[in-house]
């Protein structure tokens, strides 16, 4: 079964909003999007993941930054790949405000500076690397990273940086069988209050 591998559009907000909420529950009941978006519905949380996906700030979940892996005319997975230097954390909150959150989300999100890497601007981060339930193991987020690894080494980038949570098994090993090591762990108690995982864990691959 072949995968076919192109650029996210805007009209592909609703597919990307589904991935990035089932990548951030990572096997877990609630992700990040569930604590930001709280009280709200999956249909709801949808709906605002999708805005953030088209904001004028472009954040690191904005659809430019995405690529979509198709087998056989399905949409069935996805990466996404940006430079810290442009999606910051002042461009998330801006994004987050432009969907409705109010000026206490960066006080609420504060705790994730327990777990913050302090990463290099030079350095290309991926993210949302999932596929749809259904259509695992087709090949798709290895063609997506291959993609992927090509455009960066076309930009000048040479590393390239995850990062998952820890005891997330299934995505850390997904990642170490691409070639990424893992390079830092950083625990955070009230990380682990909130989601149940200790914390973060860095990963890279030099390409």
């Amino acid at each position: 079964m072949g995968v076919n591998v192109r650029k996210a559009e805007a009209k592909d907000a609703p597919f990307l909003a589904q991935m990035i909420l089932q990548s951030s529950r990572a096997g877990k009941s609630d992700g990040i999007f569930d604590y930001i978006f709280n009280d709200l519905s999956d249909s709801e949380i949808l709906s605002r993941i999708e805005a953030l996906t088209k904001t004028d700030a472009k954040n690191h979940c904005h659809y430019t930054n995405f690529l979509i892996g198709e087998s056989n005319g399905v949409d069935v997975g996805t990466l996404c790949s940006y430079e810290p230097r442009i999606a910051t954390k002042k461009a998330f909150f801006d994004a987050l405000k432009e969907v409705g959150c109010d000026e206490e989300i960066e006080e609420r999100l504060e705790f994730m500076n327990e777990c913050d890497f302090g990463l290099n601007n030079r350095t290309l981060m991926f993210d949302f690397m999932v596929e749809l339930e259904g259509y695992i193991d087709v090949g798709a987020l290895k063609a997506l990273m291959q993609k992927s690894l090509l455009t960066a080494r076309l930009k000048g980038y040479r590393i390239a940086q995850t990062i998952v949570e820890t005891g997330s098994l299934e995505t850390m090993m997904f990642y170490e069988k691409l070639g990424f090591k893992k390079v830092k762990e950083k625990s955070c108690e009230t990380y682990k209050e909130i989601f149940g995982r200790h914390g973060l864990t860095l990963l890279s691959i030099e390409f």
